[in-house]
């Protein structure tokens, strides 16, 4: 038994590669799964599994990936170049160059696997920091193993060695028992064997694998095996695709294990950053994207598409509403078809209602906007009543301005607000009106052309038509 401490381990992972299979201009590790890049799942991963340290190995987009973890992870996460993609065992000792002072036990995993659990790469660490093995590794098994490196036992059925796809014989091509990607190895041997690795092989490149060979004709090589749809690699679209919603479906079904009750858990896309409280509810193929919050007795109907969305307690999101960076108060009902663009807040027993759209609006407690208006830099008091077809004439082609209505204001249908204006306390505004000047409290607003009713002409004009269509 080993007197070393799982407690002082170190996690490498691999990120330079440029995944050009993706057919995509972002670097393959940028890719998002469930609202996180590639890179960042797998860096959570060796965090929360407790690598007290975190190299990435950086290459192509190098700046860019950089960026990310600087965002994601401040000063926890290091990195280190590949100036030249030479393989997997390059990229390892790119990083063993660049920190000398990496020590102990080393864990290597990809930086495009994004549903490798924390759990089992932490006992992969324990296993062979007791046993002091020189190498720990995970296999999987598949039956179609093409692509995979495949995992070659002795007759004692000790691991021997890992032969690459492109290098398998007939008989290696057949084994099942494939290599993800996954190992834990000693610092020290780590640093002795990459040191004598040679590009003889179908690919000319630096293979990690020989280094397991390497462990074995030592004799401690200690193995675990792991279920393949944790551990499988992006490599192209679909890939990405398949990893998303393995993804999306953990995270709903311990929403739901949590007490969030979901109407149908396959059509449920949650982003991993957004909190939705015991006893929220959400509706079939809703989206909640970025950081949104859902609080408990919220109800998210069918189709809704929120980013970054605060929703309180117990108001109701009606089907197919689209909201963006805004906030839904207490009680408040938004739906639906509504579009909440950014920097729309909307206070306690509020209501927008459907085919209406707002956009850097507060709208006050217990106001409504119910249906077919625009109402955007708006600030409205509580109490308001927005009628049907209102808008606020906000742009004038070179800046924004706003529209203010104070408390208990009344509008009437068909209203044109021409900004910047406002009306004052308890006015009304008459339907049809477009306004143009402040509206003083308590006033009736009314700007109507006079009605004139011309007897007998519809018929004389519809007669007129018709004899100029037929000539």
């Amino acid at each position: 038994m080993s007197d070393e401490s799982t407690d002082t381990w170190s996690a490498i992972i691999l990120a330079a590669g440029e995944g050009t299979r993706m057919k995509s201009s972002r670097p393959k590790v940028l890719h998002d799964v469930a609202g996180r890049t590639l890179v960042a799942w797998v860096v959570r991963a060796a965090l929360e599994a407790g690598a007290a340290r975190c190299v990435v190995v950086v290459g192509h987009a190098r700046s860019e990936v950089e960026e990310e973890l600087r965002v994601q992870f401040g000063k926890r996460v290091e990195t280190v170049l590949q100036p030249q993609r030479r393989g997997t065992g390059d990229a390892v000792r790119c990083a063993l160059d660049g920190h000398d002072e990496l020590e102990g036990r080393l864990a290597v995993l990809y930086g495009d696997c994004p549903l490798i659990p924390p759990s089992l790469l932490a006992e992969l660490v324990e296993r062979s920091t007791k046993s002091a093995a020189d190498c720990g590794l995970v296999t999987a098994t598949l039956a179609e193993p093409r692509g995979y490196g495949r995992i070659v036992r002795d007759g004692a059925g000790a691991v021997q060695r890992i032969v690459e796809d492109r290098d398998c014989s007939e008989a290696e091509q057949a084994i099942e028992e494939v290599n993800p990607g996954l190992y834990v190895f000693e610092g020290a041997f780590l640093r002795e064997s990459i040191a004598t690795l040679s590009p003889d092989n179908a690919q000319g490149q630096l293979y990690l694998t020989d280094v397991v060979e390497l462990a074995a004709q030592r004799g401690t090589v200690v193995d675990m095996r792991g279920d393949m749809s944790d551990l499988t690699g992006v490599n192209d679209q679909r890939d990405l695709a398949l990893a998303s919603a393995a993804r999306r479906r953990v995270i709903a079904e311990e929403l739901a294990r949590s007490g969030v009750a979901i109407t149908d858990l396959d059509t449920l896309y949650v982003d991993v950053s957004c909190e939705i409280e015991p006893g929220a509810s959400l509706g079939a193929n809703v989206h909640l994207r970025g950081r949104c919050t859902i609080a408990a007795g919220a109800h998210i109907d069918t189709g809704c598409v929120l980013t970054n969305v605060v929703v309180e307690a117990d108001a109701k999101v009606l089907a197919y509403t689209v909201a963006t960076d805004s906030t839904i108060g207490r009680e408040a009902q938004v739906g639906p078809f509504t579009h909440l663009r950014p920097e729309s807040v909307l206070g306690p027993r509020s209501k927008v209602g459907n085919f209406s759209e707002t956009k850097q609006t507060t709208l006050g407690e217990g106001s409504k906007v119910n249906h077919l208006s625009y109402v955007g830099n708006g600030e409205i008091g509580r109490g308001v009543n927005i009628g049907a077809g209102t808008i606020f004439c906000n742009y004038d082609g070179e800046q924004k301005h706003t529209t203010t209505l104070e408390d208990d204001v009344f509008v009437g249908s068909d209203t044109q607000f021409v900004a910047p204006v406002t009306v004052k306390k308890g006015a009304y505004v008459a339907s049809g009106t477009t306004v143009t000047r402040d509206v003083p409290e308590d006033a009736l607003a009314v700007s109507r052309t006079k009605q004139e009713n011309k007897e007998g002409y519809a018929a004389r004009l519809r007669a007129r038509l018709r004899n100029k269509k037929k000539s």
